[in-house]
């Protein structure tokens, strides 16, 4: 089985993992926006997990006119376009979106937000359907999930600031006493977010990431060029496995606030920070699965694997700190941690491995939440971040394995399954508000039941095309 030769600079990674941190940036922003809109606009749970319904859902309506616009010029859009103009005009539309909350704020319109984090998002979806294959195919295609996991780790850093920043917009410095929500306020960091679209967008077009890379062998032993990608199992089996990643990591998230609020007591504005951890918990675990993609050493990399989470961390309290929140109710997770430093090692970088173990993980996670309360279940639940880090990677490393000329239309097609984003979570806020809000988690113990029947089926479904994730590392001197 043979490696990919790809061997690009490390400056092309580290460019395009720079659009990694917009996603994550503007995604769990939306959970800070879900509680404001909710009291502001008067609605139920689940109409204020709309917020991540229109954001999830332009994913899928970006992919379907990806397709249909290849479909009807009879080419492949990106490929004609080129990789870095694609990356270019995807920043534009989501610049284009920020826009939007101008007068969505000024008019006081639900309808307008949605619209503008529709059109963000929108954008954000020919970014990700580039850059996920693109990271994969700038090196080894032993290292091609590392390099993923890397790029979610730069994605993490903006989930970590994203909500804090647009929580101190609307707010203010959490020791001003302030608890009035303003509206308006909410445009301001999203028109610089537009301003620094555009910038990103110049900075690529002329940087060294190759416009035209071979993806080809990103797929390795791809048997048949000719068939279409929706023919292999691995493809049509991990779309289902985004959806319902995608959902149980956004939805454990957007419906923490309503727990904290009406469960705990908390105020909206003293939220943001376990927001924060949880998306930092993100940060901290993919941090950890990427210390592959800097050194070849083992030894090096044993001791990174126990360094890399705790520097995330830091960045966590770091970050939390300059913000002027307390950080006493935080030092306990750095024991959690540990828990993931262990699932790491057990998991040995094989994604089909880490996939199972830390899908269990996140089941175990959910169960304890769910069967006690006050912070020990916030713990919890937030600790269900530090599990689902890894699984992006893994998931679309499995998924696009074997698809040789297929790899972009494969790619697009797990793009569109990020909409699971915005339905899982309006099922766990329709479940909230039948049942309870404690009750509403075991949505997500149902998504990790099925990463792990895909990650069992996965493994021999790839086998029988002779595709072994466990040779790949051996040939790659890991």
């Amino acid at each position: 089985m043979s490696e990919s030769t790809n061997n690009y600079s490390k400056s092309s990674l580290y460019a395009l993992i720079s659009v990694f941190f917009f996603w994550g940036f503007v995604a769990a922003s939306n959970d800070i926006l879900i509680p404001v809109f909710k009291k502001a606009f008067d609605l139920a749970n689940w109409q204020s997990q709309l917020v991540s319904f229109a954001f999830y859902i332009a994913y899928t309506v970006g992919s379907l006119i990806y397709v249909l616009i290849s479909y009807l010029t009879k080419g492949d859009v990106i490929n004609r376009l080129g990789y870095k103009n694609s990356l270019a005009l995807g920043l534009t539309i989501s610049a284009l979106g920020t826009l939007l909350f101008y007068p969505a704020a000024n008019l006081h319109s639900f309808g307008l937000m949605l619209s503008g984090l529709f059109t963000v998002a929108l954008g954000f979806s020919l970014q990700q359907t580039v850059a996920n294959p693109l990271a994969i195919a700038l090196g080894p295609i032993s290292t091609g999930s590392q390099r993923l996991t890397l790029a979610g780790g730069i994605n993490n850093l903006g989930t970590t600031i994203g909500p804090l920043i647009v929580s101190f917009a609307i707010f203010g410095s959490p020791t001003s006493g302030n608890t009035e929500m303003s509206i308006e306020s909410v445009k301001f960091p999203y028109l610089i977010l537009g301003l620094a679209f555009l910038l990103v967008a110049v900075l690529l077009k002329f940087s060294s990431i190759p416009d035209k890379p071979n993806v080809d062998n990103v797929a390795v032993n791809s048997d048949d060029s000719s068939k279409s990608a929706l023919s292999y199992a691995q493809l049509k089996l991990g779309m289902i496995a985004i959806f319902v990643y995608v959902g149980v990591e956004v939805s454990t998230a957007s419906n923490l606030p309503a727990y904290m609020e009406k469960g705990l007591g908390f105020m909206t504005k003293d939220i943001a920070p376990f927001i924060s951890l949880y998306w930092a918990s993100l940060m901290i675990g993919r941090w950890t699965g990427a210390v592959e993609a800097f050194t070849d050493d083992i030894k090096l990399q044993k001791i990174l694997r126990f360094v890399a989470p705790y520097l995330a961390f830091g960045v966590f309290l770091l970050v939390n700190k300059i913000m002027n929140h307390d950080l006493t109710p935080f030092y306990v997770y750095a024991l959690i941690i540990l828990v993931l430093i262990a699932a790491d090692f057990a998991s040995n970088a094989n994604p089909a491995k880490m996939l199972l173990i830390f899908s269990s993980l996140g089941i175990l996670a959910l169960l304890i939440g769910m069967f006690t309360t006050g912070m020990t279940s916030v713990y919890a639940f937030t600790s269900v971040g530090l599990f689902c880090s890894t699984l992006w990677p893994c998931i679309f490393t499995l998924a696009v394995a074997g698809l040789g000329k297929n790899t972009s239309q494969g790619s697009s097609f797990l793009i569109m399954m990020i909409m699971g984003g915005g339905f899982v979570s309006l099922l766990q806020g329709y479940v909230a508000d039948v049942f309870s809000i404690h009750t509403s988690y075991i949505v997500g113990v149902f998504c990790f039941l099925y990463l792990i029947y895909y990650a069992v089926q996965v493994k021999s479904i790839l086998k029988a095309q002779g595709i072994d994730f466990d040779n790949i590392k051996a040939e790659g001197g890991h």
